[in-house]
């Protein structure tokens, strides 16, 4: 393969294929592969995401065999018995599962958002297992005090905001399910979600299409539950990451502040940083250089 080819999003793409696997505290979780022929990359998505937010990974030529799964409660993943067994470490053990079943030994950590702590825990925790590391608008750790950084308002603020909303979101949750589950009946929805400014026009709309309306299955309420045990999780030791890494950042991301992602990235020897004009949603908006971007780092 050579690791200098970027793949086009055109090319005929591929269906991803689900399976189950059980956890080590015996939650059932969901998990998928797009079968590809070439190295294994560990896919850690965003919160509440599905295989349909990689266009590129899901391209026949894509050149990687793509593991993933869906956080605990959402896209067929059961919720835990004990709903506090949610946050980083437990994705880390579900992570470690699917791995395991998929007979992945080693594989690049790609991280998206909250996903970003879940690779960089496995790279410091089981390095192991990480051949490399690659960011694509996160940090890992303390997320939600990066929030909301085009503003440039205090990190403190940032965050104490940012939890607000999920308090909010969480307390409205019961009535707002059934609504926002019907929201993808509502015409044009799409255009008007590609251009609110947190998420930019340049996202193929068939690709937004699928993304959005997986996203909409979600119960807010158990959304906003894991979104705030995914906010406890602190800083990770970057200094104890020994992989090649990469960070690629959105300069408009207002989930994931890019001058918070280059500050990692120097953190960490040898660690690339790129930073593209595009919003949170990296993967549907700019999928080529992205996907350029961990080809590359794979070849390092």
């Amino acid at each position: 393969m050579d690791n200098g080819t970027v793949p086009s999003t055109t090319t005929s793409r591929l269906t991803p294929r689900h399976f189950d696997v059980l956890s080590d505290d015996g939650t059932r979780i969901r998990a998928w592969t797009n079968d590809a022929d070439g190295p294994a990359v560990l896919l850690c998505n965003g919160l509440g995401t599905s295989p349909y937010a990689w266009p590129a990974l899901l391209s026949a030529d894509c050149g990687v065999r793509v593991v993933s799964w869906y956080h605990r409660g959402i896209g067929g993943s059961e919720r835990p018995v004990d709903p506090e067994r949610v946050g980083v470490g437990a994705g880390i053990e579900d992570a470690l599962a699917v791995m395991a079943a998929a007979d992945v030994e080693r594989a690049t950590l790609l991280g998206w958002s909250i996903g970003v702590n879940h690779a960089f825990e496995i790279a410091v925790r089981w390095p192991a297992r990480a051949d490399a590391v690659m960011a694509v608008a996160g940090v890992p750790g303390d997320t939600f005090a990066t929030m909301l950084a085009p503003f440039r308002l205090p990190r403190p603020v940032n965050r104490r905001i940012a939890l607000g909303m999920v308090g909010a979101f969480s307390a409205a949750g019961p009535a707002m399910t059934p609504v926002t589950r019907q929201l993808h009946r509502v015409p044009g929805l799409v255009d008007v979600v590609r251009h609110t400014g947190f998420m930019f026009p340049r996202a193929d709309r068939a690709d937004v299409r699928a993304t959005v309306e997986a996203f909409l299955d979600v119960d807010v309420r158990w959304y906003m539950h894991l979104a705030r045990h995914a906010a406890r999780h602190p800083r990770v030791s970057l200094s104890q990451v020994r992989q090649p890494t990469t960070f690629v950042a959105g300069r408009w991301d207002v989930l994931a502040g890019a001058r918070d992602m280059r500050s990692a990235s120097e953190r960490i020897d040898g660690a690339r940083f790129v930073e593209l004009a595009a919003s949170h949603f990296l993967p549907l908006e700019r999928p080529d250089e992205v996907h350029a971007e961990l080809l590359a780092l794979i070849g390092r």
